[in-house]
Order: structure tokens, then sequence, then C-alpha cells
């Protein structure tokens, strides 16, 4: 067990024949008791102060192990939204792949439907321009033809066209 000032200052020592001189033996253990007690409240004050950092030192390392922790959360969960990113534009990219090749599957479709539109009016248009010529060139036949000189030659007078229209009547 330490020594206390207490204990200093109850030590008794034998005396001896001519032994050491009480009052100053007594003058510095005073001196030894007083620096004794200083030293004791100085440890007392630096256990103390060390408890304090002890404790500060834990408060901070709680706080250093939660900031790592969040650190550490907060960068999975910047993984998980990085791949989530991929993974949703992985999906927009065949979405949009697929949507294109349907449009252009559409279109073609829509193209070799409108070229078959086309040949169908081209054929169209020929029987259309075949029989439209036809009946042009018959026209032209019959107005070539001779019944219109033929037509041309009668000569009737309408005095005589009046009298025969009137003798039909009487008969």
């Amino acid at each position: 067990m330490p020594l206390t000032p207490l204990d200093i200052h109850n030590k008794e020592f034998s005396k001896g024949f001519r032994g050491y001189d009480e009052d100053e033996v007594n003058e510095f253990l005073d001196q030894v008791i007083k620096d004794y007690e200083l030293i004791l409240r100085e440890k007392k004050e630096l256990e103390e102060r060390l408890n304090d950092q002890k404790e500060r030192l834990g408060h901070f390392s709680n706080i250093e192990e939660t900031l790592n922790k969040s650190i550490v959360i907060a960068q999975e969960a910047a993984e998980e939204v990085k791949r989530n990113a991929h993974k949703e534009a992985k999906l927009i990219i065949k979405e949009a792949e697929k949507n294109a090749d349907r449009i252009v599957n559409e279109s073609l479709s829509k193209a070799r439907k409108i070229a078959l539109e086309i040949e169908d009016l081209k054929k169209q248009s020929k029987v259309f321009r075949t029989r439209f010529k036809m009946l042009v060139e018959a026209q032209l036949d019959l107005l070539n033809n001779d019944d219109w000189d033929h037509l041309l030659q009668y000569e009737l007078d309408a005095a005589e066209l009046k009298a025969s229209e009137e003798e039909d009547s009487l008969a």
C-alpha cells in the first residue's frame, strides 16, 4: 500500500544517542508531506484528466466507427444505385432496340404493301389506258366512217319534208 501524507506525518523515529536534530527532521518531514500531498493531488488531477480523455477518445472512436459504417453504407448504396442504373439502362436499350426493330419491320411491311399497290395501280392504269385508247380509236373509226360523208350527200329540202309529213298525216 502506498505511503500517504498522514503516514509520513505520524511516523515516529526512535531516539538514539546523539541522533538527528528533531526539529530539522520534523521540518523536513513537513516539507515532504506538503510535496507528497501536492504530488498526490496532481496525480489525482492527471488521472481525472486521463479518464476524461479516455471518455472523449471513446466518444470520438464511436463517432469514427459510426462514420466508417456510414461511409461503407453510402458506398454500398452508391454501388447499388449504379448497378440498378446499369440494369435500367440495359432494359431501356433493349426496349428501344425492340421498338426500333418493330418500327423497321412495320415500315418494311408498309413499303412492300405500297409497292404492291403501286404495281397494281400500274396494271390498272395500263388496262385503263388500253381500254381508253380502244374507245378513242373506236370513236375515231366512227368519225372516219364513210357514213358521215353519205349523210352529207342527202339534200332534202325542208319544204319537201314538210309536204311529205302532211301527206303522211292525211293518209
